[in-house]
């Protein structure tokens, strides 16, 4: 009768290295893994929540928050021209249960993934993608509901943290927000 060898390492030791090297496999193919914090610390981009409330029902948009820590963003980090997930880690999400108006954009019921598109020279654009689920990169190309302009200003003084936000509201009205650097762009938002 035949008896199997036995392996020299403890499982619990073999566990230990694969679970080590799944960053590194992910990294090497070019895919981002959540970053873990230990007790007492917070998250590079930890989730934060845009939430209000248009004709009585609750609209919230889910995202995770960079912040610059010294990095040149717009036009750097961000860059121009490029579909940017607006935000980090998973993908930004926003979930309504009505109909929105988004700027020139109508957008039904339902969750869907929101990008932008930052420009230097011109209006930057919102994307609403109706693929979700995803961790916000690569842009999911031929996936748009639409898109709609958004209007740039600036912030007076740099903003360290990301941040998503809906302002102004009022009855079924209000302005959806972005804002990083010292970049604030909106687009305004009505229910139907």
């Amino acid at each position: 009768m035949k008896t199997l060898a036995r392996c020299s390492f403890p499982v619990a030791t073999m566990f230990a290295l694969v679970l080590a090297a799944v960053p590194g496999i992910a990294s090497a193919q070019g895919m981002s893994m959540p970053m873990q914090s230990g007790p007492g610390k917070a998250m590079p981009s930890p989730p934060a929540k845009a939430e209000t409330t248009l004709a009585g029902k609750p609209i919230t948009i889910s995202y995770n928050s960079p912040s610059m820590r010294g990095r040149k963003i717009m036009g750097g980090l961000v860059p121009y021209g490029e579909p940017w997930r607006t935000g980090a880690n998973p993908a930004t999400t926003l979930v309504t249960p009505v109909d929105l108006m988004i700027g020139t954009l109508l957008v039904p019921a339902g969750t869907y993934t929101l990008f932008t598109l930052p420009k230097s020279d011109a209006p930057w654009e919102l994307i609403v993608s109706k693929k979700t689920g995803e961790w916000g990169i690569p842009y999911p190309e031929g996936n748009d509901l639409g898109r709609t302009p958004m209007t740039v200003g600036s912030l007076p003084a740099p903003q360290e943290a990301m941040s998503i936000s809906f302002e102004h509201t009022a009855g079924n009205k209000t302005v959806l927000h972005v804002k990083w650097e010292t970049t604030d762009v909106s687009v305004p938002v009505v229910a139907k």
